[in-house]
């Protein structure tokens, strides 16, 4: 792709990472200003800024300055993109999504412009793969009943459990959900892995699909559950009342996919029932779980405000994806991008 023609930051700015509006436009790459998990975005630009020596990384720091730079930008990156901002993008070809879910996108409007977008598909792994492994090992050895024994000053024993020889079925094979096998193959578990097309294969030791009953039948042997699926009309409300009466009663739901994936009424009657031994939960429908809602008063659920994503590898990671795709457009402008979502 050739340079497009602006004002960029000299290297003598680029530790402020702020942007002044000019009349032209040379930017290779256009970093929008929203950031994630609390971090500047402007450690994003310069990660990106640091992989491509040879390219123009501009920051657009306020609403005017992303209008202004997006007319005549090319690759952009950013977290989200409104409709508004994209119908002043008239020169758009790739936009690089600093999220792993597109859901958010407007994804046809996208489509019909031939915009190539990408994600951030495999930057978690590693951070949701620990976070999922600490909560199915908190439960295992009880961990949160020792935590409130300690602040009562009690030296009582109580019991736990044993990870070894546990069935834990994983939903969703992406990059997360590898990630997880990985971190339990030392653990000596039994793993059943979820996914469209099972004919596929997988790294967990059995397969099997989203419906049926080779489904049902994994729920009914799961001694952990664990939902790392992206939100789709097949996910969406995938673990209802009947999911929750099939499941095994000793079994520890662990949810870092999306809320919407269970169904919170029927997860409150199951906790209420004691049809399940407890859940972790990283996302909840509604989000954020408003403070009088039943959910946090169970002492047998963990929950977390969406936090098993946040890593501080996490614009490193992301910009040796979005990097990579900005030095294949500019090589070659129809070039296969990886984590390519739309083509």
């Amino acid at each position: 792709m050739a340079p497009l023609e602006g004002v960029h930051m000299t290297d003598s700015e680029s530790n402020d990472e702020t942007v002044a509006s000019s009349d032209g436009d040379d930017r290779d790459v256009l970093v929008l200003r929203k950031g994630t998990h609390g971090m500047p975005v402007e450690q994003y630009a310069a990660a990106i800024r640091e992989r491509l020596p040879e390219q123009t990384v501009t920051l657009a720091r306020t609403p005017d300055e992303e209008h202004e730079a997006i007319e005549n930008a090319r690759f952009v990156t950013g977290m989200t993109l409104d409709e508004d901002l994209l119908e002043a993008a008239t020169a758009l070809e790739v936009f690089a999504c600093a999220y792993a879910g597109t859901g958010h996108l407007p994804l046809d409007a996208l489509e019909e412009r031939n915009v190539a977008v990408t994600n951030a598909s495999g930057v978690h792994g590693p951070n949701i793969g620990e976070h999922v492994l600490g909560a199915i090992l908190r439960f295992t050895r009880r961990f949160h009943v020792g935590a409130r024994q300690q602040r009562r000053r009690e030296w009582r024993h109580y019991k736990a459990h044993e990870l070894q020889d546990s069935t834990v079925t994983i939903v969703g094979l992406g990059a997360i959900g590898r990630a997880v096998c990985e971190r339990l193959e030392p653990f000596g578990v039994e793993t059943i892995g979820v996914r469209y097309t099972p004919e596929k294969g997988g790294p967990t030791d059995e397969i099997v699909g989203f419906e049926g009953a080779a489904f049902d039948e994994a729920l009914a042997r799961t001694d952990y559950l664990v939902l790392a699926c992206p939100l789709t009309e097949t996910t969406r409300g995938l673990i209802d009342h009947e999911a929750f009466v099939t499941i095994d009663p000793d079994a520890v739901l662990i949810n870092v996919a999306r809320g919407p994936v269970v169904d919170t009424d029927a997860l409150v009657e199951a906790l209420r029932s004691s049809w399940i031994r407890g859940a972790s939960l990283d996302v909840t429908d509604p989000e954020p779980l408003p403070e009088d809602h039943p959910l946090w008063t169970f002492e047998n659920v963990q929950i977390t405000p969406h936090n098993a994503g946040h890593t501080p590898n996490y614009y490193e990671r992301l910009a040796d994806i979005v990097a990579e795709n900005a030095r294949r457009v500019a090589e070659d402008p129809t070039a296969e991008l990886e984590n390519q979502v739309i083509r």
